[in-house]
């Protein structure tokens, strides 16, 4: 397999001509771009299968840990306990942390490439997928929602007014979308014990919303929700959960044998077969099926309703030329996130990922020396944690086994690294493992005081004035 160079004209700077020349002797050392649960885990394998490679993280928020701070729900705090392994990688003398930097602006992937043995893309998916129907300007993201009332400060300016909303409609049938019905359907006294914002607990407390619809282009055996997920949903005290039990029943009937072989679906449908319809309190809860979103106004949603054309595993909505209008006063989109790509490193427009051979960075289908992907850059925004620790280790090895092969080359020691940091402008604003910890000791306290495990900080700023930057 050939190789190529993706070297732009920037890594033959001068700065990087003096840092090369000064320092003959260089020590293998691998970069982060991204400081979620992919580059974490990605470290945690270096560490465990190498003794001397050194890792900095460059994450573009002040803040580690990705979504699992900023996208877990406030209500699942044992999915948050990856954090603790996450602490022990960042206090690893072979690990620094570098928070506050946006690889891709002063600091290029470039600089990072002649500076380290490997750079590793894992920074997540920050755009969302669009459904591409007149009147999307009115539709929110279920990502931004989702980091509203997680804390991530370029959320906090979402303008919605709960108190003006009785009904939401959700498009999209996935985990994100549940967690989205539950926040807004649970009773917020209920929320007022977790991690939740302040804020966003403030406006549920004042919230109107009574009725909340999931809407799914396809049926109920095609659904992208857990049986864990939606147990949860079964569990919100007084809730009326609703669904056209006469297709959910002729669809499993019809596959029963797909159904009965898949356990995880036999649990999911028994259990919304068992839930559906009962007597309820005000608030309802509904799941439908076979519509598609064709436009949105002010006032709701226009669906054309679907057929299901072809085997159950690999069924495609067809429209049928009904058209049904929901009403609605606020639309949630949560139809996927998406990656974008970053300046200097080949990307993959229709698949929207960092092209890659099992981690390692492709460009044209050649290989990429020293650049590989971890997490939903690499494969794009689908699994849960777990299935981002599995894929970083993945990638991991195929570090392992190029530095064990030689594959890589040798990158600068850290004085160098520092001085190359250094004249890109990092050292001066960037925040490190011990302010980070600083300003998370703040939020423990803060959260403290009112029965919180934290009071998120949701500002930038205010973040970089408590820790001293």
């Amino acid at each position: 397999m050939k190789v190529f160079a993706l070297l732009s004209p920037t890594i033959r700077n001068s700065s990087t001509r003096r840092l090369f020349s000064v320092t003959p002797h260089r020590d293998t050392n691998i970069a982060i771009v991204g400081g979620g649960a992919a580059g974490f885990y990605t470290a945690a394998r270096l560490l465990s299968k190498t003794t001397d490679t050194t890792i900095d993280i460059f994450e573009q928020l002040p803040t580690p840990h990705g979504l699992v701070r900023y996208g877990v729900a406030p209500d699942h705090p044992e999915v948050k306990n990856c954090m603790t392994k996450f602490d022990q990688v960042s206090s690893n003398p072979r690990v620094r942390y570098f928070g506050n930097v946006r690889v891709g602006g002063t600091l290029t992937l470039d600089t990072l490439r002649s500076m380290y043995s490997g750079v590793v893309l894992s920074y997540g998916a920050s755009a969302d997928r669009q459904l591409g129907i007149p009147g999307e300007e009115l539709v929110v993201p279920a990502r931004r929602f989702v980091a509203w009332y997680n804390g991530l400060p370029e959320a906090q300016g979402l303008d919605i007014d709960l108190r003006r909303v009785d009904r939401v409609v959700i498009i999209g049938h996935g985990n994100v979308a549940l967690d989205c019905a539950r926040i807004l359907l649970t009773d917020p006294s209920d929320l007022a014990s977790t991690d939740i914002t302040a804020q966003a607990l403030s406006a549920l407390r004042e919230s109107n919303v009574k009725h909340v619809e999931m809407v799914g282009r396809r049926g109920p055996l095609q659904v992208a929700f857990t049986t864990k997920e939606l147990r949860e949903m079964t569990k919100i005290p007084h809730l009326r959960i609703l669904c056209d039990r006469d297709l959910v029943a002729s669809e499993c009937e019809k596959w029963a044998s797909f159904v009965d072989s898949s356990r995880s679906l036999k649990r999911m449908m028994d259990l919304l077969m068992s839930h559906a319809g009962k007597d309820g309190g005000e608030k309802s809860f509904t799941l439908s099926f076979l519509k598609s979103p064709v436009e949105v106004t002010e006032r709701g949603v226009r669906f054309q309703v679907n057929r299901l054309d072809g085997p159950v595993d690999q069924a495609k909505a067809v429209g049928t030329g009904e058209y049904i209008d929901t009403p609605s006063g606020l639309v949630l989109r949560s139809v996927g996130y998406a990656t974008t790509p970053i300046a200097g490193a080949p990307f993959d427009e229709r698949r929207r990922i960092v092209p890659n051979i099992a981690g390692r960075v492709t460009h044209n289908g050649d290989v990429v020396p020293g650049l590989y992907a971890a997490g939903w850059a690499k494969r794009g925004p689908v699994g849960v944690i777990a299935t981002t620790m599995q894929d970083a280790y993945r990638t991991g090895d195929a570090i392992i086994m190029d530095i064990t092969n030689g594959h890589l080359r040798s990158g600068l020691p850290r004085d160098s690294v520092d001085e190359g940091l250094r004249e890109s402008g990092v050292l001066e604003s960037c925040v490190t493992n011990e302010q980070w910890k600083h300003l998370e000791a703040f939020e423990v306290e803060a959260g403290r005081r009112v029965g919180k495990p934290r009071e998120k900080v949701t500002s930038v700023d205010r973040m970089l004035d408590i820790i001293g930057v």
